[in-house]
């Protein structure tokens, strides 16, 4: 990048805010969850129930599904950092599966979380009423089986973060920090104190290393030893 040219220092100061956004967002949303220190995996209407009533639980989900925006930001990154060498093609394999899996996620909270705010309107009897539908709807019956694809996520972040330790593009506390902060920040529903500890972990990592990027004269930051 052309340190004088104001369109790449905007794009290079976005990257970095991105990395430093994306995984305080998730600390944010998982931290806004019921029942965090009693972990139990929850059943569809369970998980329907404990959504009832619960505006704040929306909120985190609503930035959660903006924050995919960011988490293609962090895919495209990583495929520049890993554009040489034998991890060009874990870059982009790992990138574009990251890429899918984080449509989906947004697919996935716009389709069953944040539907969920809308029948607040909805008074209860009529909301009784409605189970059957919800309880296919959180089965991910139909095409909605399409969103198990968010699993692609975590799995094209792990292909890049090993990438990345493995040709020493990152330094190797931050790689082994986003290798395991993205095999467990999707862990299920009602285990949110795993999600909120795999968040914190990103956020230890990419915090700094945004802000590097943005102080630093290029895109792909030279890794710290």
């Amino acid at each position: 990048m052309d340190e004088s040219n104001p369109l790449d220092r905007f794009k290079r100061t976005g990257t970095g805010l991105s990395f430093i956004i994306f995984p305080l967002v998730f600390v944010f949303a998982f931290a806004g969850h019921p029942d965090l220190l009693s972990p139990n995996l929850l059943s569809p209407e369970e998980l329907i129930l404990r959504a009832r009533n619960a505006p704040f639980l929306h909120f985190g989900h609503a930035l959660v599904t903006l924050n995919t925006a960011l988490l293609v930001v962090a895919a495209l990154h990583f495929m520049t950092v890993l554009d040489r060498g034998s991890a060009a093609w874990a870059g982009f394999v790992g990138g574009a599966l990251a890429i899918l899996g984080a449509l989906l996620l947004a697919a996935d909270k716009g389709a069953l979380c944040l539907t969920m705010s809308a029948l607040e309107t909805v008074p209860e009897g009529e909301f009784t009423e409605m189970m059957p539908g919800l309880l296919a709807m959180f089965g991910k019956k139909g095409w909605l089986v399409l969103l198990w694809g968010l699993l692609l996520l975590p799995i094209g972040f792990a292909i890049q973060a090993v990438a990345l330790i493995r040709s020493r593009a990152l330094p190797r506390w931050q790689g082994i920090f986003f290798l395991v902060g993205v095999l467990f920040v999707g862990t299920p529903d009602g285990a949110e104190i795993i999600n909120l500890t795999a968040a914190i972990v990103l956020a230890v990592a990419f915090v700094p290393y945004g802000i590097r990027l943005i102080k630093a004269r290029s895109a792909t930051p030279v890794a710290e030893t």
